[in-house]
C-alpha cells in the first residue's frame, strides 16, 4: 500500500530571497490591523537582520481615531482625531527606522471601475469588518492580476476575520503558484479564494451591523479585548514559516477564544 503524501504549498520562489522588499498591502488599521502591522514590523527586522530584503508595507484605512477605540486598538488618547492609518504608520517608522506608508483612502474600485493606484502587491493582508469589503479586495486582486501588471503581481491573500469570541484566518493564492517536485509531499500550486471557498457562508453570516461603537464597553460587545491581538499573533505566523521555512501544511486556522481551542485548516 502506498503511503499518502502530505498536501503541502511551498512559498512562490520569488519571494525566499528578493533583491527588493516585498511589497505588502494591509487593509485595516482597526483591532486586527493594528496588532497585524506590529507583527509585521517586528517580522521584517527579523527577515532583514537573517539577510532577507524585509517588507515594504502600505497600510489602507480611512477611518479616524476614536474614544472607543482605545484599549482594544493600539491607539493613545493623544492619537484621538487622527486618522488611524497615519498614526499607525508614523509610531512604526519612528520605532524601527523603516519607511512605510499610510494610505488614507479605502481600498476600493474607482467610480470608473478602476483598482486603486497602488493596488498591486506580492501579498495582500485583509483586516476588514465587513463581507461587502472582502468580495471587493477579491476582485480587485482579480482584476489586477488579469491586467498582467509588470511589477508586484499578487500572489497570496490572507484574510483575518473575527466575531466576538471566534475568529479565522485563511491564506490564498491569486490564481496558481509554479510549485517544485518533491518526492516527499504533494506540492498544492491553488489555494481558493476566502470569497470563493467560504462566500455563501460568509453571506449568511453577515449582521450588517457596521454601526461605530459609542464606547469601549460597546465595542467589547462585539470584539472581546484579546481575540484581535490573538488572531494577528496566529495568522502572522504563517506568512513568517512561508517566507521562513518556504512551505506551509496549514493554510490557516479557526480561532474559539472563548474556549481555547484552535482548529488548523489543512491544505487540500
Amino acid at each position: 500500500m502506498i503511503a499518502q503524501k502530505n498536501r503541502v504549498h511551498f512559498t512562490a520562489s520569488q519571494l525566499l530571497a528578493p533583491t527588493n522588499p516585498i511589497l505588502v498591502n494591509l487593509i485595516g488599521a482597526g483591532g486586527t490591523g493594528s496588532q497585524v502591522l506590529t507583527a509585521l514590523a517586528r517580522m521584517n527586522h527579523a527577515l532583514t537582520a537573517l539577510g532577507h530584503a524585509g517588507l515594504s508595507v502600505k497600510l489602507w484605512d480611512d477611518d479616524t481615531v476614536t474614544e472607543a477605540n482605545l484599549a482594544r486598538q493600539l491607539f493613545a488618547q493623544s492619537e484621538i482625531g487622527l486618522f488611524k492609518s497615519v498614526a499607525l504608520i508614523n509610531r512604526i517608522n519612528r520605532f524601527f527606522g523603516t519607511y512605510w506608508k499610510a494610505q488614507t483612502v479605502r481600498f476600493c474600485k474607482s467610480a470608473s471601475g478602476r483598482p486603486p493606484k497602488e493596488a498591486s502587491a506580492e501579498i495582500t493582508i485583509s483586516c476588514v469588518d465587513t463581507v461587502a469589503a472582502r468580495f471587493d479586495i477579491a476582485g480587485i486582486l482579480t482584476d489586477v492580476t488579469t491586467r498582467k501588471y509588470q511589477h508586484n503581481t499578487p500572489l497570496y491573500w490572507l484574510d483575518f476575520g473575527n466575531s466576538q469570541h471566534i475568529g479565522q484566518v485563511v491564506l490564498c493564492t491569486i490564481g496558481s503558484i509554479e510549485q517544485p517536485h518533491s518526492k516527499k509531499f504533494e506540492p498544492v500550486a491553488n489555494l481558493p479564494l476566502v470569497t470563493e471557498e467560504f462566500g455563501e457562508l460568509m453571506r449568511s453570516s453577515e449582521t450588517g451591523d457596521d454601526t461605530p461603537s459609542c464606547s469601549l464597553a460597546d465595542a467589547l460587545e462585539k470584539q472581546d479585548l484579546f481575540i484581535n491581538s490573538a488572531l494577528a499573533q496566529m495568522g502572522c505566523a504563517i506568512l513568517w514559516q512561508m517566507l521562513r521555512e518556504g512551505v506551509v501544511e496549514n493554510r490557516g486556522l479557526f480561532l474559539n477564544l472563548k474556549l481555547l481551542r484552535t482548529q488548523p485548516i489543512k491544505i487540500e
